[in-house]
């Protein structure tokens, strides 16, 4: 698989990126076994580049998977809510010891909004540029829903790195549309900061037309890789195959089709009831302040295209 360096960065990634969420508690609940081996097999299918977050709770997965990896030849991004310098230099140790390993590709800030959020987390942009000379860290990122975060990010010169929402129907940009993000990220790419994509596919939203959104994205210019999750060799197979085609295999859009999905909500969720309010089909509502799907859900993914806070998805 090719791959590209990350903007002004020496840090050179494959154009996909394993989103390694989806094998979590949170959603399918592999083993550490099955998590490990699954990041083994993308690596030797070419996939170099993981996305991690503090709040995942997943490094043990990594350093599983890290005992029969090249780690030089393998680049991880993590992320953490800290805005000062104690909380900053707790999450880079925890990552570090967790992990095993001796530095951070990529250290994120989660969730940035705009210019204001990254003003207020500078305390802890410090502390990361220390890391970074003490060679604990390589490059400092954020990753962001919102439009206003990627201009953020491009103000600032020590962000090396964004990590924003990028599909094809918007699904989850929480301040604008599509097109309103493209412009941003063009301007953030022209700067020399690495762009890599999250959420190609809406989180599971637009898997009915996997190759049309996932071909979006791959086609845009000024994305450097697009981070997906995945947790199946099946699906690891079918976005390689999508990452080098632009196909999915039909072996493998039968498999893909035929897995039972669901409707997950995030525990952040504030039960503002907007997804009640446009569901159709009375498939989610809200009980002790937070969105809960029943029966009547059809996986038909309106509701999460309302959620403020991106707290739906399918898995």
């Amino acid at each position: 698989m090719n791959r590209l360096k990350l903007g002004n960065t020496d840090i050179e990634v494959s154009r996909l990126c394993f989103g390694s969420l989806t094998m979590t508690p949170f959603q399918a609940n592999l083993t550490i076994e099955e998590g490990a081996n699954l990041i083994q097999y993308a690596y030797y299918n070419g996939i170099n580049f993981i996305d991690t977050a503090e709040i995942y709770q997943n490094y043990k997965y990594i350093k599983e998977a890290l005992k029969n990896i090249n780690r030089h030849d393998y680049v991880i991004a993590t992320k953490c809510y800290a805005y000062t310098k104690e909380m900053a230099k707790q999450s880079i140790e925890l990552a570090l010891k967790e992990l095993e390993t001796d530095y951070i590709d990529i250290f994120m800030l989660h969730e940035q909004e705009s210019i204001h959020t990254l003003r207020g987390h500078q305390e802890a942009i410090e502390y990361f540029l220390e890391a970074k000379k003490m060679g604990k860290i390589r490059a400092i990122g954020i990753s962001t829903h919102r439009v206003e975060g990627v201009l953020g990010a491009t103000m600032f010169d020590e962000i090396d790195i964004i990590h924003p929402i990028v599909n094809i129907a918007g699904i989850g940009i929480q301040d604008g549309n599509i097109e309103d993000m493209l412009l941003i990220i063009e301007k953030a790419y022209n700067k020399g900061k690495g762009i890599y994509g999250m959420k190609p596919l809406g989180g599971g939203h637009l898997i009915p037309q996997t190759q049309e959104a996932f071909n979006f994205v791959k086609n845009i210019p000024y994305i450097h890789s697009i981070a997906i999750g995945m947790q199946s060799k099946e699906e690891i197979d079918c976005n390689i195959s999508l990452m080098e085609t632009g196909l999915v295999p039909n072996n493998l859009r039968d498999k893909l089709i035929d897995k039972k999905r669901r409707l997950i909500v995030a525990d952040y969720c504030q039960g503002c009831g907007n997804c009640v309010n446009i569901c159709k089909h009375h498939g989610i509502e809200i009980i002790d302040g937070r969105a809960v799907p029943n029966d009547n859900c059809i996986l038909c993914s309106y509701c999460a295209r309302s959620c403020p806070e991106f707290c739906i998805k399918i898995i």
